[in-house]
C-alpha cells in the first residue's frame, strides 16, 4: 500500500512539473518532433526510391545517416526545451 502511495505522489508530481512548461518550452519541443518526423519520411521516401534497384545499400546508408542527423537535431532541441526548465521565467 505504501508503494502505490508513492508510486501515485511521484505520478502527480511528475504531471504537475510538466503542466509548468512555458509556451515556447512547448514550442521547442514540438520543432524537436516535427524535426525528427520530417527526417524519418525523407529516409523512407528515399528507401522506397531505391527498393529493388542497384542502388539500394547505398540508399539505405543515405536513409540511416538523414534519421541520425535528425534524430541528433531533435535531441539538440529537446536538450535546449530542458535547459529552459532549469532557466527562470
Amino acid at each position: 500500500m505504501k508503494k502505490l502511495l508513492i508510486l501515485s505522489s511521484v505520478a502527480a508530481l511528475g504531471l504537475g512539473l510538466a503542466a509548468c512548461d512555458s509556451a515556447q518550452e512547448n514550442a521547442v519541443e514540438n520543432q524537436a518532433d516535427a524535426v525528427e518526423e520530417t527526417a524519418d519520411a525523407q529516409a523512407d521516401a528515399i528507401r522506397e526510391a531505391a527498393e529493388g534497384t542497384a542502388t539500394e545499400a547505398a540508399a539505405e546508408a543515405t536513409a540511416d545517416a538523414v534519421e541520425a542527423t535528425g534524430e541528433a537535431k531533435a535531441d539538440a532541441l529537446e536538450d535546449k526545451a530542458d535547459k529552459m526548465d532549469a532557466a527562470p521565467n
